[in-house]
């Protein structure tokens, strides 16, 4: 369960060197809370029986493959900790991170979600296993749970509007291609790419999946090249800008992304707070969105959540601007909240903000641009109803 603490948390720094001091020590501290939730942990890495999960009932809509963390936050921070100085932060918050904070949103936003990913049998893979299958209603069929292996934690320091991670894990005892065999029948997938080709994308893509990718800045770095191959097979690309730029090795967000719509279908690219690009080349679309000003408190798994968003509303037929809005909404409710799975917003959120505009002074502009969420917020509003909407543009989400 994620919790808040009202009081925050300290870290106390007793000795004074460099800033990779402030790094280690971190890291020594998630070493401690592994070590507590690993009391009972055996040795090995062999698979252990899954426990009860509630029936999900039907194919599902979105399927994703990923790396699980548990995620610590602290937030309210004035600066970065310094070497030898006491800190209170003024929130605290724990949650499911990782993939996960794809998943949770897209269950929140009522699409049927598979996951694959590796929990260790520690108390904190429990824990993330209980809250994902029980509470956000995720399915976890093709997930495993494995004996001696570490619930990867993260922790993150949130402050001047970003944040800064450090984490603690080991490489998954399978490959994500081990781990799912045949991916099931779905209408989107999500996936992140690494350096090597991963055979169940294909067998997705081949079965009529539509595949939303992600990659990281490493991968950027180190395997640039062998990434962007591998959009041959997706049908959108998610990077932020300056991933964006790095694997394209251009020097605008404009420029990486008109490089990246020649590769793939549907190219993305966010801009944080300065809002979205994209290009849509099976509708013909180009669009670029203005970010929504907030009073960010945690950007942690913002753009998980924004890609979350996305899919929902592609596989809805939406028209492409609205697409890239109605992300850029549901991830800046996201960061004024601490976590990132545990922040994803549901559909009584984003009506609740959609109401309030309605009567907020100087907005008119946003109302207009955001018009068509009268169309598409369930009526009546739902704790975590389905995806659906009445107007022309959104395809109704029909049971299979």
């Amino acid at each position: 369960m994620s919790s808040v603490g009202k009081h925050g948390l300290t870290i106390l720094f007793k000795v004074e060197h460099s800033h990779a001091f402030f790094c280690s020590t971190l890291v020594n501290f998630a070493h401690r809370v592994q070590a507590l939730a690993n009391s009972s942990r055996t040795e090995g890495c062999a698979v252990v029986a899954a426990p009860e999960e509630p029936s999900i009932g039907a194919v599902p809509d979105v399927f994703l493959s990923g790396l699980l963390f548990y995620d610590i936050g602290f937030t309210g921070l004035d600066t970065p900790p310094a070497p030898g100085t006491e800190i209170w932060t003024k929130g605290m918050g724990s949650s499911p991170g990782g993939i996960a904070n794809f998943a949770v949103a897209l269950s929140r936003l009522g699409l049927r979600t598979s996951l694959a990913a590796a929990f260790g049998d520690d108390l904190t893979g429990t824990q993330l296993w209980e809250e994902l299958a029980g509470t956000e209603k995720v399915d976890l069929s093709h997930s495993r749970r494995f004996a001696g292996w570490p619930t990867p934690i993260t922790v993150s320091l949130a402050y001047d509007g970003d944040r800064a991670l450090v984490t603690h894990g080991q490489a998954p005892p399978l490959s994500p291609d081990e781990l799912i065999g045949t991916p099931p029948p779905s209408r989107a997938a999500v996936a992140h790419l690494g350096p090597e080709p991963q055979t169940w994308i294909r067998r997705a893509t081949e079965a009529g999946t539509m595949v939303f990718a992600d990659a990281g800045w490493e991968e950027a770095e180190r395997w640039g090249g062998a990434v962007l191959e591998q959009l041959a097979l997706c049908h959108a690309f998610l990077p932020n800008a300056d991933e964006a730029m790095a694997y394209t090795r251009t020097a605008t967000p404009q420029a990486a992304l008109s490089r990246l719509a020649d590769l793939v279908p549907l190219a993305v690219v966010t801009c944080g707070s300065e809002g979205a690009y994209a290009v849509d080349s099976t509708t013909g679309e180009s669009a670029s969105v203005r970010g929504l000003k907030v009073d960010a408190l945690d950007a942690t798994g913002a753009g998980d959540v924004f890609g979350a968003a996305l899919v929902a509303a592609t596989l809805a037929g939406w028209p492409l601007a609205d697409r890239l809005r109605f992300a850029n909404l549901v991830a800046s409710l996201s960061v004024q909240r601490i976590g990132g799975a545990a922040a994803a917003p549901r559909w009584p959120d984003i009506a609740l903000w959609w109401r309030a505009l309605a009567t907020a002074p100087k907005a008119a502009d946003l109302r207009r641009e955001y018009a068509f969420l009268d169309d598409v917020i369930p009526s009546p509003e739902p704790t975590n109803g389905p995806f659906t909407g009445t107007a022309e543009h959104v395809e109704q989400h029909v049971e299979p």
